[in-house]
């Protein structure tokens, strides 16, 4: 396939680069897009240097898919116009909810990408790193009803938000005191965040609704009752950004519509596509994002009976934001167009 990466110097498109190339995916031509700022960039793949362009006006960016993570602006203006000229898969915001553009977690719901008619949309990074797990559950099980904590990394509001946490930590280390909530000084004044992010976490950075809840926690529940096919699946969020660099975790409470003991669980899980257990009690080792950064797999533990509700679970999981929740999964979806 000729493919085309718009947003390639961003760290997904970056991301995209590496595992397009760890994949092997039928690569026959290449065309990196970017703003008109990084034009005339350079990026690697395969062994050979290729120079980043600038989006074109005309819609046709030379490509039978097109990988898109530029921005939902850029996609809301452009995304149908390439459509017309390749398959487009977004990883934006832009038309997740779109009735017209299939959403898909390739371990969960593959068929929906025969039903697209040109733009199929990829998850939120926290959406796909719970469906992972709540997704085989739910097909075992019934999931009724979910509440769900996620704690998100940085590196998930680009590399200004690593930057920041990187100044933030070392002016705190470097001034020999404890954070008492002071400011650090002008140098390391918040500018990607609203509030310090180093030793410190907070409600995620989205904007807060009528409703008091945020987009990242709206998108969780609406993306998952569209990839699901569970209009009316009880589910709520409280997505928190805390000081980690890379990879995200959540806690996720689970009820289902029989009880399901914790040996259940576990058993559907082992043999869940994407997804590992890490559940050592003995050594008390759980998902960690540390051990998920850089990796494919969703890391599952912590599998245990709610103590509130009989017959709920309780667990923990955690994985690469970067990686399965956005380029990884994009990439799956290109294979997934390919094996038709």
């Amino acid at each position: 396939m000729r493919v085309a990466i718009v947003g390639a110097t961003g760290a997904v498109g970056q991301e995209l680069l590496a595992i397009l190339e760890e994949r092997s995916f039928p690569v026959s031509g290449l065309r990196l897009y970017a703003s008109p700022r990084s034009a005339g960039r350079t990026a690697r793949f395969r062994g050979e240097e290729h120079v980043v362009e600038a989006v074109p006006e005309s819609g046709d960016l030379g490509a039978d898919v097109v990988f898109s993570s530029a921005g939902g602006a850029l996609s809301r203006e452009h995304a149908w116009r390439w459509a017309e000229h390749a398959v487009v898969i977004d990883n934006t915001s832009a038309w997740r909810m779109d009735e017209r553009v299939p959403l898909v977690i390739p371990e969960v719901n593959p068929h929906a990408v025969a039903g697209h008619r040109g733009l199929i949309a990829n998850p939120n990074c926290s959406t796909i790193i719970a469906l992972m797990a709540l997704a085989p559950l739910h097909r075992a099980f019934g999931l009724r009803r979910a509440t769900v904590a996620t704690y998100q990394a940085v590196s998930g509001a680009g590399a200004a938000g690593i930057g920041e946490l990187r100044e933030q930590s070392a002016a705190v280390l470097a001034s020999g005191t404890a954070p008492s909530g002071e400011p650090l000084g002008a140098s390391t004044t918040p500018r990607k965040f609203r509030h310090q992010i180093a030793f410190n976490l907070f409600s995620h950075d989205s904007d807060v609704g009528s409703d008091g809840y945020n987009g990242e926690e709206r998108k969780l529940a609406l993306e998952s009752r569209k990839i699901l096919d569970a209009p009316h699946l009880a589910i709520s969020a409280t997505c928190v950004r805390v000081p980690v660099f890379r990879a995200h975790s959540e806690a996720i409470h689970a009820e289902f519509e029989r009880p399901v003991g914790e040996e259940e669980a576990r058993a559907v899980l082992a043999t869940a596509p994407g997804v590992r257990l890490v559940d050592d009690r003995a050594g008390n080792t759980f998902p960690m994002p540390l051990a998920a950064s850089g990796g494919d797999a969703t890391l599952v533990g912590r599998i245990r009976a709610d103590a509130s509700l009989p017959g709920a679970l309780a667990l923990f999981v955690a994985g690469d934001q970067i990686r399965k929740g956005a380029a990884l999964n994009a990439v799956q979806i290109g294979e997934a167009l390919i094996r038709g």
